[in-house]
């Protein structure tokens, strides 16, 4: 059964890191085009609805597609129950941004805001007619069926937006982004999933779910508030541009993030949650997953920050370089992010939906001092401010782990230093590149690249870090696996 496990786990891996980074490589070439494209204010405009589509979308998920995945004994009449519960939802999103459209404009002082809000509210419906399948395909950690439903989302998706871009419809190619890409996601999850819903629905069905899924939703609402909190504050105190180069740093830092924190996500919350009542492997389990997870995070955020100026001159042109100092800070975050969401991944996993909750209130009210504090001193200071509430978060994290796993804040911190060191170590290296006089930026970024991966995985081989020696362990399984499945 272990090995049963660990076969799966690996292939789950393998799937899921394909379709998160063919996904958001296919979204970062369309993000690039359409960067290039635009202007930095068209940017800050759709921007200031972050917060209003992120609300909905969690409305539309209420918590029980998490509930789905952590429960063990599901019936046909739970995922029915829930999908029309996610489609009434969904309708009462909607109808609230379409009538709180004027009031979202003025806010701003933006009176383009109330089409786009309305236009841009269907896309709760389109999220709710296939969270049932997207949840039901990460329970069963089948991630080469999501692989081919995002990359085909992804690709028509933003051919559509780059056509809308170069016609001149602006700000509006971005609306028209986000709209295809969710309902192409549902569209081809009901063309190449099996589940169907009958007319069946149970109110018990939904209470059963209901205690630890209404908490995972309180904590959810309350992430999409705060995550999107400091663009809210960005666009009422600064001009759209000012937000446009926030946002768009913020989404260079989070492509890495996204793969990793979704290939994350979708396999250790399933993985620890089959072995949830076995503290023992639990342990081990998360603490390889944080030694593997910081081995690949380190070094890729690390390596961001280095090269941060001649990426974004590169690839987005020199209007764009005020974000350059933003993406630096932010990559601090990016390397703390994803090891947090292992260790709220282990309380889930055991059912402590409870734990979460207290958890998350506590981090809420360490965000909103953190944002009264700052927001007058400009918006370096409020990254800084982000920077400090992550670290101090993580602490909070880790002490609830010790306590239910012994996996404290010290022992965490042992066993990703390795993973630190070496990566600091490559970031020295590739400083020292802008040393060697290179007048070519283009030239500057491929070399530094370049001495990056290769001192990496140099420094990985030579100190035996055990994460990377896992690693290429796995790889070796896993090929001899497939050829014996194959013959």
């Amino acid at each position: 059964m272990i090995d049963d496990l660990k076969n799966q786990t690996m292939t789950a891996v393998f799937w899921g890191f394909l379709e998160r980074f063919g996904t958001q490589a296919l979204q970062f070439i369309f993000s690039i085009i359409m960067a290039r494209l635009l202007l930095p204010e068209e940017f800050g405009v759709v921007a200031m609805l972050s917060i209003f589509v992120a609300m909905g979308h969690t409305f539309v998920n209420s918590g029980f597609g998490q509930a789905l995945i952590q429960k063990q004994d599901v019936k046909h009449i739970d995922e029915c129950s829930i999908f029309y519960f996610n489609i009434f939802v969904a309708l009462l999103a909607m109808v609230i941004l379409f009538f709180c459209a004027p009031l979202i404009a003025d806010f701003y002082n933006q009176p383009q805001l109330i089409l786009m809000s309305r236009v841009l509210s269907l896309i709760f419906i389109f999220n709710a007619l296939g969270l049932v399948q997207r949840t039901l395909l990460n329970k069963n950690l089948d991630f080469k069926t999501q692989l081919k439903v995002s990359l085909l989302a992804s690709l028509i998706s933003g051919a559509v937006a780059v056509g809308f871009a170069f016609n001149g419809f602006g700000a509006w190619s971005l609306i028209a982004l986000f709209l295809c890409t969710d309902l192409l996601n549902t569209v081809f999850l009901w063309s190449f999933s099996s589940w169907r819903p009958s007319l069946i629905f149970s109110l018990i069905s939904l209470k059963s779910m209901f205690s630890f899924g209404s908490k995972l939703f309180i904590v959810s609402l309350a992430n999409s508030v705060f995550t999107n909190l400091y663009k809210l504050i960005i666009g009422k105190m600064f001009n759209p541009a000012a937000l446009g180069f926030y946002a768009r740093a913020d989404s260079l830092y989070k492509y890495p993030v996204v793969i990793l924190n979704s290939v994350v996500s979708q396999v250790t919350f399933p993985v620890f949650s089959k072995i949830q009542n076995d503290k023992k492997r639990l342990k081990n389990a998360v603490q390889k997953s944080l030694k593997t997870i910081t081995l690949i995070s380190f070094p890729i955020m690390i390596g961001l920050m280095i090269v941060a100026h001649p990426l974004v001159e590169i690839l987005l042109t020199k209007k764009w370089l005020p974000s350059v100092f933003y993406l630096q800070l932010l990559c601090v975050i990016g390397m703390i992010h994803p090891i947090s969401v292992i260790n709220l991944n282990a309380l889930n996993a055991q059912g402590r939906s409870d734990l979460f909750l207290k958890i998350d209130v506590i981090n809420k009210v360490l965000i909103l001092l953190v944002v009264i504090i700052t927001y007058r001193f400009g918006i370096v200071a409020m990254i800084i401010g982000q920077i400090i509430n992550s670290v101090i978060s993580l602490y909070i994290y880790t002490f609830y782990s010790g306590k239910l796993l012994g996996l404290n804040f010290l022992t965490q911190i042992k066993d990703i230093f390795p993973s630190f060191l070496i990566s600091i170590s490559m970031g020295f290296l590739i400083y020292s590149v802008k040393y060697l006089s290179i007048d070519s930026q283009l030239l500057l970024l491929i070399t530094q690249i370049i001495i990056g991966v290769l001192s990496y995985i140099s420094l990985c081989f030579i100190f035996k870090i055990s994460a990377f020696m896992e690693i290429i362990s796995m790889i070796k399984d896993f090929k001899t696996s497939r050829k014996s499945n194959k013959i």
